[in-house]
């Protein structure tokens, strides 16, 4: 039984920020450091500050052959059942990490010459160099690690659907990154069929690691082995074909030098700049998050209804009293259709210490389309909010200057004035426009028409198939997160 169908949330996957976890099970997904280091929120670098000053305590007590302080440290990281990612046989029982593999982890780092040298920098270079950790551990790990902030994002999370939160519920070791020790805690959490629930993000989660042992190997460290047989002229894994080229096969190098862990490991400790560098590489770029189909397959979740979602939106009767249902279906509609560009919703925010309040803010992610091109541009969009006026009449400048108002260049200048429709759209997009030209942020408005052709469109990108035959000029593939109706309402407040 998924987390939405315990708590009868009557929502999908695709409208929710977090994974919808079979709350007795596990679903086959981790938890990937490398995806949070690419977070460009408060909450992202909250988890990465976390993981570096972890990570640097752990290596140093190694590097220092203090193994009290090894031991404290890695001994404290429990079975993270709550979260219910990774594989389990049957019943999600903590299949991964325990306190006695924290003890063994720690022996293993000080005997590692990987480590001793720092050829181990980061949580994900374990899985490359010590023996026992794959990828279930490293997300174990992970969720150890940074688990007082997903505890946070559970707790608003829970208030986004309706979750009921039990107070006094024990956190489990949370790690200060300022006293850079353990603590505990009560908390208020879920609590599912008896056990605690921590919500995850999907934005941090993948099927496989972003950094992986095989990638290195075929990518990088087999390439870099055949050019150094090529360069020596005694090499008896050099092949000379009938036209003269030389080669060599990959499962020659396979069989000379090994592929398994501690082979990758010898050959690397002589190349340490080679996997430096695959690791720089893997850093320089943010990964793509996992996406709807993807999650669809892992957890076999049915894909978001977008269309059923729009009907939401469309058929809540316009008025005050039914401000509230408008606000909840328009953010899950939002929700879906913006990921995994726009992340953790925040329902009716406060700022300005409660003296006005947001209806919904979202977290700018993006690493494609839209709202990329605006984070590219330099234009303050970190955080996106959206207002949502569910009036029989026509919005007018008091609710464009209520939006303006939040804007700030901490928070972002961008934001989304959802309402049903406009008796003179043309006025209002002047007005939006106005507020743009005398530097107060960026209204996109977007009335129920609007909301129902950036469904279209996304339906369009999600259904596009090749034309047959090719046409004589390339096609390019539409693409979700474009919004092009995004696109045309920003290029029209600026030009």
């Amino acid at each position: 039984m998924r987390v939405s169908e315990h708590y009868r949330l009557n929502r999908t996957q695709g409208t929710l920020d977090f994974v919808d976890v079979d709350i007795k099970d596990d679903v086959p997904m981790y938890i990937d450091p490398g995806m949070v280091r690419h977070l460009p929120d408060d909450w992202g670098k909250e988890c990465l500050i976390m993981l570096t000053t972890f990570f640097d305590s752990v290596l140093d007590a190694v590097k220092t052959k203090d193994k009290k302080r090894a031991h404290y440290l890695l001994g404290n990281l429990g079975e993270p059942n709550e979260t219910h990612l990774g594989f389990s046989a049957g019943r999600s029982a903590g299949r991964g990490f325990s306190h006695r593999m924290g003890v063994v982890l720690a022996e293993k780092l000080s005997a590692s010459e990987a480590a001793q040298s720092g050829l181990i920098e980061d949580l994900e270079d374990t899985a490359f160099f010590v023996e026992g950790i794959g990828k279930d551990i490293v997300s174990d790990i992970t969720t150890n690690i940074i688990r007082g902030s997903l505890i946070a994002y559970t707790q608003q999370m829970a208030e986004v659907v309706g979750i009921p939160l039990i107070e006094g519920v024990e956190s489990g070791p949370v790690w200060s990154p300022h006293k850079q020790e353990w603590e505990q805690a009560y908390v208020r959490l879920p609590v599912a069929d008896g056990q605690k629930l921590l919500l995850v993000p999907k934005v941090i989660v993948r099927r496989d690691m972003l950094m992986n042992r095989s990638d290195y190997y075929r990518n990088h460290l087999v390439p870099a082995l055949k050019t150094e047989e090529l360069d020596n002229p005694s090499s008896r894994l050099v092949k000379t074909l009938k036209d003269g080229t030389r080669k060599v096969n990959t499962y020659d190098i396979e069989a000379h030098y090994g592929s398994n862990k501690p082979a990758v490991t010898r050959e690397t400790l002589q190349r340490p700049d080679l996997y430096a560098h695959y690791r720089d590489l893997m850093k320089s770029s943010a990964p793509a998050a996992i996406s709807h189909e993807e999650l669809s397959a892992a957890s076999s979740a049915p894909l978001p209804d977008f269309e059923e979602l729009l009907r939401e939106v469309l058929t809540t009767p316009p008025g005050r009293e039914h401000a509230n249902t408008y606000h909840r279906n328009v953010e899950a509609l939002f929700t879906a259709l913006f990921y995994p560009s726009l992340t953790m919703p925040e329902m009716e925010e406060e700022i300005h210490e409660g003296r006005k309040r947001i209806d919904i803010t979202y977290t700018n992610v993006a690493q494609a389309g839209f709202f990329r091109f605006l984070r590219q541009h330099k234009i303050k969009s970190t955080y996106m909010m959206v207002e949502c006026k569910n009036y029989g009449k026509e919005p007018g400048n008091p609710e464009i200057d209520q939006l303006a108002s939040r804007f700030s260049p901490i928070r972002g200048q961008v934001g989304i004035l959802a309402c049903r429709s406009f008796a003179d759209k043309d006025r209002f997009l002047k007005r939006c426009r106005d507020t743009a030209l005398d530097y107060r942020g960026y209204v996109l408005a977007l009335d129920d028409g609007d909301i129902s052709e950036l469904v279209a469109d996304a339906l369009e990108a999600i259904r596009w198939v090749p034309a047959d035959p090719p046409p004589p000029q390339p096609e390019v593939k539409p693409e979700v997160e474009d919004y092009p109706l995004l696109y045309q309402r920003f290029k029209a407040l600026v030009n």
